[in-house]
């Protein structure tokens, strides 16, 4: 039975189920796998009454020896069991002392003789990494990714005299994605559930109800052990995606290979690289259809498709790995780094890990990594004990490839420390000299740490409103932008360095994104200014100045996410505990408005991020801007690859295609209640995916004539007007108690005359341009609606007498319940004011309340008593009393009835992007 072993090193994990009695159990093979598998046993509570593996490999025991030897297990060390074919007696006869009732072979790389295979009482069962019959021998992970498989998986089998030809005992499969490698498969699936199904097999095998499945010959496939670098080498002549199997099928080894510039050149790293061709330098490939490209990631290539896939790390012919982003560069002499006493100290705790790691304790500056035995799973020892024993430093596996010697790899390690060697992050970057400033800001999409063009290509304009001249091109995301975008945010989530990151340091990484917002707070706010019109002042206090608060706000509510113990009847003579626990959802997307871009970006993704999820964001499509700059800070803050994306795009396509995402496990959105439907419906029908809606408002003001009115005058101007009343709480009503109508019409059209209405960057401006022509144009129709309606026209309604998109502050009077004004939204700077009765509480606020919208309202009196039951009456999330407009980052906020649903800020906003799991222990 001819099983290859897979030598990576990978998170060790066990269950705690015991059996009431034990089995007797022989494990045959080697390896961190085996030692797993050995280590379950054991705790399943069966006894292992030998374990035989392989001799030591330089020195080295393997690990399922090391572990047998530390419990005081037999183990037994054989080159081989057979001779040219013939069993070894003495062998043979070794193995059947040891009194087996079954053997367990977990990745066994040995030929076992079938007198050891038949002679338990219970035979012997293999794990084989592939849904057989495909894939029968000792290759199969890497013929499964060559081949392009669509799932993949592992089987437990009765061995017989075949090759991998035995009765199936279970099968479990997974999904391979596009982009898995050998390690990538192994470490998710095919290593932690393998563990976990051998035990499963052998307790089946022990309760009597282990199945034995004759294997079908239909879709069967025998391929031939694929280890050899000779069966490596490329051809070029195939389609990318072929390719793309091939290289990733062969990575780390064999290492699949080509000739280039009259050398072996080896590829690793791959995966299928959409959007335009990067701008770099031509590498001629013998074979391939066009030039390969060297750029600032990698190497991309091409199949005979025209396709394009995109590799990482090269291996030169002289055994050094190399970036292929640097490939052909002449090498930089690096001066050697004098150490100091402190990195003289490291120095000394890296040769002890060489030296543990190594089995040799004789290590010297040349002493070389992998010439003295070391493999993969060394690799990812070593980069684990330096982070562990150098003050936190990080290395990728990659850098133990290109630095194989101790002298070497100390320099390396020593760099990094000082922050030597640190890629500048860099895009293509549009710039304008704007607001007395340099301004540098992204354009293209945001997938998986990278600005990148549109999988088709396309962009559209955005605009200025104060002139309606263009700013730039963006790109503009597609469904299949999604798919990619949903991918990194599910590999980040689930495989990532966020998925493994403890909670404190999520919040230290959005603490260090505030403090970077708050440094570029300037770009950000004039960015602001010229894709939406807001005011720049305001957009500096408020867009982001409330943005920085929110990031920080959550940001320490990171290590604060706890669940509760919950006393239950216990089921004597035992005792129960219940716990719950609070967790992450998944990959979230965010569909966000355009009125306060940055602001609805940091209201729902502070949330979102510190309660460890990944997201996808899609701004408004004109106003894209903030939230692209947003992302280029993201990078410097060091969040890793694919926990933040940022899709520009129609809210038809690249919103539709969120919402029916089946990767997809939460869709918070901010906008109009007809689209708010639309995605709730589509959330549904796709994957029941939780929701959360904050839509549209027609919050009315109560003015009682025992307010304060000058400040009433002031605030209600606030109320309506702030942010040229492009405000999803703005007062879409002011109720007016008779007695004082009249003079605080009077008081806010002179109040309005005050206004300067011109450029948001001027920073005496009060009044901006409203946000884009068709919402401008929806503008002045609400106002002619109005007038033929038979409301008073009190002050303005019409376009100022200048270019760009700017409305004169407006006020009705006069209106009635029955009127349009009355009922619907203008989400402009549109006052409607009407009067009501002195004294007529509960009717003015019947009237009040006569809407499907709950998002917010407000009181003015002096009468507390008066103002406490208006509160209690109005049917609104928010109630503001003698103020307004005042929310903040730990106030939740949210609306009632088609207001929507689900809160923003304030603790209740993690409750969205978290799910609640019961625990119940019995001791």
């Amino acid at each position: 039975m001819a099983m290859l072993g897979a030598s990576t090193f990978v998170r060790r994990l066990s269950t705690s189920r015991t059996l009431w009695s034990k089995m007797k159990i022989a494990v045959i093979g080697q390896s961190q796998f085996g030692q797993e598998v050995y280590s379950l046993l054991r705790k399943n509570g069966h006894e292992v009454v030998g374990v035989f593996t392989v001799p030591d490999v330089g020195g080295k025991p393997d690990p399922l020896a090391v572990a047998a030897h530390n419990d005081g297990v037999k183990v037994y060390k054989y080159p081989r069991w057979r001779v040219k074919g013939k069993e070894i007696p003495e062998v043979v006869e070794e193995f059947k002392a040891c009194g087996a009732e079954l053997n367990v072979l977990p990745f066994c790389s040995q030929f076992i003789p079938m007198s050891v295979i038949d002679h338990p009482k219970h035979g012997s069962i293999i794990y084989h990494p592939s849904i057989l019959p495909r894939h029968r021998g000792a290759s199969a992970i890497n013929w499964t990714l060559m081949c392009g498989d669509k799932k993949g998986g592992f089987t437990i089998f009765w061995a017989d005299d075949g090759l991998d030809t035995g009765p199936i005992l279970l099968q479990k499969e997974c999904d391979i994605e596009p982009n898995d490698t050998v390690d990538t498969i192994y470490n998710r699936f095919l290593y932690p559930e393998g563990i976990k199904a051998m035990g499963e097999a052998v307790d089946l095998i022990h309760e009597g109800k282990a199945p034995r499945i004759a294997q079908s010959e239909e879709g069967a496939t025998y391929d031939k052990i694929w280890k050899k670098k000779s069966v490596a080498e490329i051809n070029w002549n195939q389609p990318a995606e072929v390719l793309h199997n091939f290289i990733r099928g062969n990575d780390k080894q064999p290492g699949a290979w080509s000739t280039v510039d009259g050398q072996q050149l080896t590829f690793y790293g791959s995966s299928l690289f959409d959007g335009s061709d990067p701008e770099g330098s031509a590498l001629e490939i013998p074979g391939m259809s066009k030039p390969g490209i060297i750029h600032k990631d990698g190497l991309v290539l091409y199949g005979n498709d025209g396709k394009k896939l995109n590799v990482k790390t090269l291996l030169c012919e002289d055994g050094k790995m190399v970036q292929a982003s640097r490939y052909g560069q002449a090498a930089e002499a690096m001066e050697k780094v004098e150490l100091t006493p402190e990195e003289e100290a490291m120095a000394a705790a890296i040769k002890a890990v060489w030296a543990g790691i190594l089995s040799n304790d004789n290590i010297t500056a040349e002493t070389d990594f992998f010439k003295m035995g070391a493999g993969s799973m060394d690799v990812a020892r070593l980069v684990e004990e330096v982070q562990q024993k150098c003050n936190g430093i990080k290395l990728q596996n990659e850098d133990v490839y290109m630095a194989t010697t101790y002298d070497e790899f100390v320099q390396l390690v020593v760099r990094k420390g000082r922050g030597e060697g640190e890629e500048e992050f860099t895009y293509d970057a549009v710039e304008m000299d704007v607001n007395n400033m340099n301004l540098k800001f992204p354009h293209q999409l945001f997938i998986n740490n990278k600005f990148v063009d549109a999988h088709d290509g396309k962009t559209f304009d955005t605009i200025n409103p104060c002139d309606e001249s263009v700013i730039c091109k963006v790109a503009k995301g597609s469904g299949p932008d999604v798919d990619i975008a949903v991918k990194a945010a599910k590999a980040a989530f689930e495989e990532g360095e966020w998925g493994k990151m403890n909670a404190r340091d999520r919040g230290t990484l959005m603490y260090r994104l505030a403090d970077i917002m708050d440094e570029h707070k300037e770009e950000l706010a004039t960015l602001e200014s010229i894709d939406s019109g807001a005011v720049y002042t305001l957009a500096l206090k408020t867009h982001v100045g409330m943005s920085i608060d929110t990031f920080r706000y959550f940001a320490g509510w990171c290590d604060k996410i706890q669940g509760t113990t919950i006393p239950i009847n216990n089921a004597r003579p035992n005792r129960n505990l219940t716990f719950t626990k609070r967790e992450p959802l998944g990959v979230c997307a965010i569909v966000i408005p355009w009125n306060y871009p940055l602001m609805m970006l940091a209201w729902k993704m502070a949330a979102c991020i510190a309660a460890g999820n990944t997201v996808v964001l899609k701004p408004a499509q004109v106003t894209p801007l903030t939230a692209l700059k947003f992302a280029e800070l993201s990078v410097k803050a060091g969040f890793p690859p694919g926990v933040i994306n940022i899709l520009p795009g129609s809210g038809a396509v690249v919103g539709q295609a969120m919402s029916d995402h089946p990767d997809i496990r939460k869709l918070g959105f901010t906008g109009s209640t007809p689209i708010g439907k639309h995605i709730m419906k589509s959330c549904a029908l796709a994957n029941l995916k939780k929701v959360s809606l904050e839509l549209g408002g027609k919050s009315p003001l109560l003015i009682f004539n025992d307010c304060d009115l000058d400040k009433a005058v002031r605030n209600g101007c606030g109320a309506v007007f702030f942010n040229k009343g492009e405000n999803c709480i703005a007062a879409g009503r002011l109720f007016v108690e008779e007695s004082i109508h009249d003079e605080f019409v009077e008081k806010v059209i002179e109040e309005i005359k005050k206004m300067k209405i011109g450029d948001p960057l001027d920073r005496s401006t009060s009044h901006g341009p409203q946000n884009h022509r068709a919402h401008m144009e929806k503008l002045l129709e609400y106002c002619d609606i109005g007038v033929k309606e038979g409301a008073t026209l009190a002050y303005g309604g019409k376009q100022v007498d200048r270019p760009g998109l700017f409305l004169m502050p407006t006020v009705f009077t006069n209106v009635e319940d029955h009127m349009m004004l009355a009922k619907e939204e203008s989400f402009g700077p549109i006052m409607i004011i009407s009067k009501f009765k002195n004294g007529d509480v509960d009717n003015v606020l019947k009237s009040a309340n006569a809407t499907e919208y709950g998002l917010a309202s407000g009181v003015f009196t002096k009468d507390m008593s008066k103002a406490l039951y208006c509160a209690d009456k109005l049917d609104a999330g928010t109630v503001f009393m003698n103020c307004y407009n005042k929310t903040d980052v730990a106030a939740p906020f949210g609306g009632f009835k088609q207001s929507g649903f689900g809160k923003d800020l304030g603790q209740e906003a993690l409750n969205e992007y978290l799910k609640t799991k019961s625990v119940t222990v019995e001791y």
